[in-house]
């Protein structure tokens, strides 16, 4: 019975490989395993025969030539790697191997310990660079968990959103399933002490000037002094869109425009009724409640920000900012945002120009309902990539450039994130309460103490009060609300479904960024 390997295989062609064998020995001693072939038909006929990781191959040979080698070898085997052995370094020579997709090439003479180089470059990147990976991770959230248990401001919180961020990016792309399990547990470590710092600080902000940005502070400190400068502004709101998200596109958006990334933190509940309207008002619900009596009086929960123009003019207006072109579109599907980017010129002559965009939160919801949808992005990491490549190709992306080449200042923003929910908690109330499954509101609400916070006095979270008994409950971590009488059904649909509107880092850390054209 044959022994199992792990050895790497490595084919050599080479016509003068007799000549090569110190380099032959010096690879086999490094634990590769090597075979060898005279002339451009013997290394094809052996790469139709065998496995190999590597080849090595050398461009001048009698008879076939290296590039006719590397073109069948290519047809074999597409994925195979190759690096080309060559005398020359010729520009066009190294264009034409290139093309025909060499992974590297090697100037001759070579020395043993440059070919261990290429060698290892290749055949090992992913096993170094899935050490190095962990041994920074380890040290990079070592060094930020021992911060944990200390003295936290927001701005901590905002660095310890930008950690997972850009580890969650980074983790897409590698199989190491041990540290993708580390990272998650991470994650819950940081979301439960994050969770506890808002329950000992988020009631202190609400009557404090000395807060973290908050969702009605954002526009009178970002937008209203690019607008009293007379500069145009391209507002863009994009409902429901996590910092994970943005990170993913920024580098396609830095192409054409500089980036400042900022941070706020989103009001409770981190839900667009609430947090959405806050951001356009200038207000905290219960003065928006106050002033607009009929804000939340709509049965259908989904018009609750049917004021955000008018919220938005107020706002501006009470910040000494009048304008005379003021436009703002709110967009909901991509049909929408084609026929808006086609007439985007409409536009270019007003200083202020607002878009939202609600396809992601469309997006976020529709996963729950969608079998094929929730197959497609069944995880964090798949849900980013289909967000990607929506966003490649949206109309968003095409206005952001547009925009962008008329000189605008662009503030892209959200209201807020969501978070993946993976465990359900009981949640007892009428049959008037609201639908939400990470937040409600209604008469006489009750839930588990642990897993959710049950607001009885909702003045002081300044929440409108709709009747005498109106209490709301917002869920912590990862839970989602479920009622005891139709408990497996809901567990079934919305289990690993993105919810918004409760208490976590993804949820109430939102990007800010400021782009000024290149």
């Amino acid at each position: 019975m044959a022994v199992a390997t792990d050895k790497k295989k490595i084919l050599w062609i080479d016509d003068e490989i007799d000549s090569l064998k110190p380099h032959v020995l010096f690879l086999e001693q490094k634990g590769f395993e090597i075979a060898t072939a005279m002339s451009g038909d013997d290394g094809i006929a052996a790469v139709r025969k065998q496995i190999f990781d590597l080849v090595l191959l050398d461009e001048v040979m009698p008879g076939k030539d290296g590039l006719s080698t590397l073109q069948e070898i290519k047809e074999i085997r597409p994925h195979l790697p190759v690096v080309m052995v060559t005398k020359s370094e010729q520009e066009s020579l190294m264009e034409e191997a290139i093309g025909q997709k060499i992974d590297d090439y090697l100037v001759k003479p070579v020395i043993p310990s440059q070919v261990l180089l290429v060698t290892k470059r290749i055949l090992d990147s992913k096993k170094i660079i899935g050490t190095s990976s962990m041994r920074r991770y380890i040290t990079e959230t070592n060094r930020f968990s021992q911060r944990l248990y200390g003295q936290m401001a927001m701005e901590d919180w905002y660095e310890a959103a930008r950690l997972l961020a850009m580890w969650d990016l980074e983790l897409d792309n590698s199989n190491d399933s041990g540290l993708q399990e580390t990272h998650a547990g991470t994650r819950n470590e940081w979301n439960t002490e994050f969770t506890k710092y808002i329950e000992n600080n988020y009631l202190r902000w609400l009557t404090s000037k000395d807060r973290p940005d908050l969702s009605p502070d954002i526009l009178a400190r970002y937008l209203v002094p690019e607008l009293k400068q007379k500069k145009k502004v391209l507002l863009v709101v994009v409902d429901c869109m996590r910092l994970d998200q943005w990170m993913l596109v920024e580098p396609l958006v830095s192409e054409f425009a500089n980036i400042q990334r900022r941070y706020y933190t989103a009001i409770l509940p981190s839900a667009t009724p609430f947090a959405r309207n806050a951001l356009f008002a200038g207000m905290f619900p219960d003065e928006i409640h106050r002033t607009y009596p009929d804000t939340y009086t709509a049965q259908d929960e989904g018009s609750l920000n049917r004021y955000e123009d008018r919220f938005l003019s107020d706002n501006l207006a009470r910040q000494g900012v009048r304008l005379e072109k003021n436009r703002y579109v709110k967009i909901y599907n991509n049909t929408e945002g084609e026929e808006l980017a086609k007439r985007s010129a409409d536009f270019f002559d007003s200083q202020l120009v607002t878009f939202v965009f609600n396809f992601l939160d469309i997006l976020a919801h529709g996963r729950s309902n969608n079998v094929i949808l929730k197959e497609i992005a069944g995880t964090e990491a798949a849900f980013r990539t289909l967000m990607r490549t929506w966003f490649v190709h949206s109309p968003l992306f095409t206005l952001l450039r547009t925009f962008s080449r008329k000189g605008f200042t662009i503030m892209v923003t959200s209201d807020h994130g969501s978070v993946l929910c993976r465990r359900g908690t009981m949640a007892h109330g009428r049959r008037e309460t609201s639908t939400n499954l990470r937040y409600k509101y209604g008469d006489n609400l009750n839930s588990t103490p642990k897993e959710s916070i049950l607001i009885k006095k909702p003045e002081q979270w300044r929440l409108p009060s709709f009747t005498l008994a109106t209490t709301y409950i917002l869920a912590k971590d990862d839970f989602y609300f479920v009622y005891p009488n139709n408990y497996n059904e809901m567990v079934r649909q919305f289990q690993n479904s993105f919810q918004h509107g409760g208490i976590s880092i993804e949820e109430m850390v939102v990007p800010f960024a400021v782009l000024e054209p290149k």
